[in-house]
């Protein structure tokens, strides 16, 4: 299992990457921030870090204001 913001939990596969689940959680923000067990992943890594069973993964997308 891998539990998504706290919340939502999905089924572990083998070979999921984060641009993996970015996917699936249809996540299309343009600055995203994804941390796996606590550990920020560089945006340059998304498409090849897997993410192992039991992660909790977080998902935070940045907006801007004023």
């Amino acid at each position: 299992m891998i539990r998504v913001n706290n919340r939502d939990e999905i089924e572990w596969e083998a070979g999921l990457t984060v641009s993996g689940l970015l996917e699936r959680f249809r996540y299309t923000f343009a600055h995203i921030i994804v941390t796996i067990n606590g550990e920020v992943v560089p945006r340059e890594e998304y498409r090849t870090r897997t993410i192992p069973d039991g992660a909790e993964v977080r998902v935070i997308h940045l907006i801007a204001g004023g």
